[in-house]
């Protein structure tokens, strides 16, 4: 099965108003007015990827029917070429295996498929394995030692002794209202 993207370059249907484009796109997208500048920047920005040929052309016909035209290319299976293990002496290997096993020296080579992409193929990323299961991932950490701190200089009051707080004021006695009376 084939897999499509699509890009957009900043290109309008013959006859049609860029206003009108630009803001049938920010409709269409739901985005701002930076994002709508992004798109008709001129270079190439590839809005979809990974479509079947139903999905591409909904896509390409939807925004040709916006007044943007739609580029609509087949997606190559990019080749990875695997670089060799280091050579290493069996009795080494055998024991580098059995101690650290997720590791290993290989690195990957990517072939771009475009312009973009050329400015990365010199880069050379390692290719890590992946832990067992069960492995922990962090780094062993030492247990933290308690602080030495000297405690000699205090001691413990006995049960209810006063700890020295701040006493409350005593209460205001209650008002006299012995001459107030009820008339009826």
């Amino acid at each position: 099965m084939s897999l499509y993207e699509i890009a957009f370059a900043g290109q309008v249907v013959p006859g049609a108003p860029l206003e009108q484009v630009q803001a049938n796109l920010a409709r269409l997208f739901q985005a701002d007015a930076q994002r709508i500048a992004l798109l008709f920047s001129g270079r190439r920005i590839v809005i979809k990827s990974g479509l079947d040929a139903a999905g591409a052309e909904k896509y390409r016909a939807t925004m040709e029917r916006a007044g943007a035209v739609a580029i609509v290319q087949a997606l190559q299976a990019e080749e990875v070429a695997m670089a060799p293990p280091p050579a290493a002496p069996a009795a080494q290997s055998a024991a580098a295996a059995a101690t650290a096993p997720a590791k290993s020296g290989t690195s990957a080579r990517v072939i771009p498929r475009d312009e973009y992409m050329a400015a990365f193929s010199e880069v050379e990323a390692p290719d890590f394995g992946i832990a067992p299961i069960g492995a922990d991932l962090q780094d062993a950490k030492p247990e933290a030692e308690a602080p030495a701190v000297d405690l000699s200089q205090f001691s413990l009051a006995p049960v209810g002794s006063d700890m020295g707080q701040a006493k409350a004021p005593a209460a205001a006695p209650p008002p006299d209202t012995s001459h107030i009376k009820l008339q009826e």
